[in-house]
């Protein structure tokens, strides 16, 4: 999976906007192939699982709160370079300084409410992908 695979979630703000389709479209146009995904309500639990890492930094509350605050849309997605792929079409986490016609410069509200997670790493890509799909859930990478 590693290399060519990556993790991205439409977060509750895009969800709730209806901008989900358009995230979509334009991930399906900058070539990525979607393996997996599902709709559905993060817990408390899973979003303090999911962004452990982060626990005990100051925003760590507000992200899980957020993120348990309406629908998500984790998915599984292929492209050669996946993950630096992925994260170049999503742009910053602040969308003020995102680079045009990236995801969060044209559908986030704020640095907080940023419409899209990306994995950061291969290894980050796998643990992601498994906490939210089983093996035989993901589509086989071509």
């Amino acid at each position: 999976m590693a290399g060519n695979t990556t993790l991205t979630i439409i977060k509750p703000d895009a969800f709730g906007n209806a901008k989900t389709g358009k995230i979509i479209a334009l991930l399906e146009e900058r070539g990525f192939r979607i393996l997996a995904s599902r709709v559905m309500h993060m817990s408390k639990d899973q979003a303090g699982e999911f962004y452990a890492v982060h626990k005990g930094r100051p925003f760590y509350p507000e992200l899980v709160e957020f993120m348990t605050s309406g629908p998500c849309m984790p998915m599984v997605l292929e492209k050669d370079d996946a993950v630096a792929a992925l994260r170049g079409a999503i742009g910053a986490t602040d969308p003020a300084e995102a680079a045009p016609g990236t995801v969060r410069k044209l559908y986030a509200e704020s640095k907080g409410r940023n419409a899209i997670h990306a994995s950061d790493s291969d290894e980050n890509a796998v643990r992601e992908s498994r906490f939210f799909f089983a093996e035989t859930e993901i589509l086989a990478a071509r």
